[in-house]
């Protein structure tokens, strides 16, 4: 059972249906904001561990994400991603996989502790169940894509996924940033409009889908992205393991 203390912080696994609606209407709260009604739920739920990060000092939730482990990517058809995009490539990976999902921090935190904290959990799941990849969609706020054009851009030239892994298109409506995009990025600009989330998984090593899914149901842009976890840098890597350990 995961349980992780770090500072102010502690990481845990949901353990009650009160546990998993508290996790709902953070997702709630950060993804559909703070007028929607209904909670942001799906079938994906029951399947999934769901991971919560508390502030110790009042017991407040202020990051959760789930996560559903696949044996091998032969399973990759059960996947919450694998609605957006076409991931018969990553049907050959043949060592266990792990879907992080619907990871978000309230909206009135910006301690990046709080992150730390959230990989830090992840990465003792990672070693304890021998995970090979870490993947999912990281999104972007609404689904403007020129708000993103330098982030995209980057994506473009630095980070795009090898050929053999590279996801191809499967949802209706969708922007090809690697193909259509033809800006130099501004660096400066593009780090300030990447998300934590995926910045994080791109200082160690992961790769993006060539295209983006507009997502108008959660109001988002998101990228398919991929993390084999060999190729995190050791650096890197002993980071991780401090903070899990």
């Amino acid at each position: 059972m995961l349980n992780l203390s770090k500072g102010r912080y502690r990481a845990r696994i949901a353990a009650t249906e009160a546990d998993l609606e508290a996790a709902r209407r953070l997702r709630t709260l950060a993804f559909r904001g703070p007028a929607a009604t209904d909670l942001d739920r799906d079938d994906f739920d029951v399947a999934c561990t769901h991971v919560m990060v508390e502030d110790t000092r009042d017991g407040d939730l202020v990051c959760c994400f789930r996560l559903m482990h696949l044996g091998s990517g032969a399973e990759i058809g059960r996947s919450y991603s694998a609605q957006f995009y076409e991931l018969s490539a990553l049907a050959d990976f043949d060592g266990p996989m792990v879907e992080m999902g619907r990871f978000c921090i309230h909206p009135d935190r910006r301690d990046p502790d709080i992150l730390r904290v959230a990989w830090g959990a992840m990465t003792a799941y990672v070693d304890r169940e021998g995970v090979e990849m870490l993947f999912g969609c990281s999104s972007f706020h609404g689904t403007e894509a020129r708000d993103y054009a330098d982030a995209f851009a980057l994506l473009r030239d630095r980070h795009i996924a090898p050929k053999r892994w590279l996801p191809r298109v499967k949802a209706p409506a969708v922007f090809r940033f690697a193909s259509r995009l033809r800006r130099k990025p501004d660096l400066k600009r593009a780090q300030a409009k990447m998300p934590p989330l995926l910045r994080t998984y791109l200082l160690m090593g992961g790769w993006v889908s060539d295209h983006a899914v507009i997502d108008r149901d959660l109001g988002t842009l998101h990228v398919f992205t991929g993390l084999e976890i060999r190729a995190v840098p050791p650096a890197r890597a002993r980071l991780l393991r401090a903070v899990a350990g």
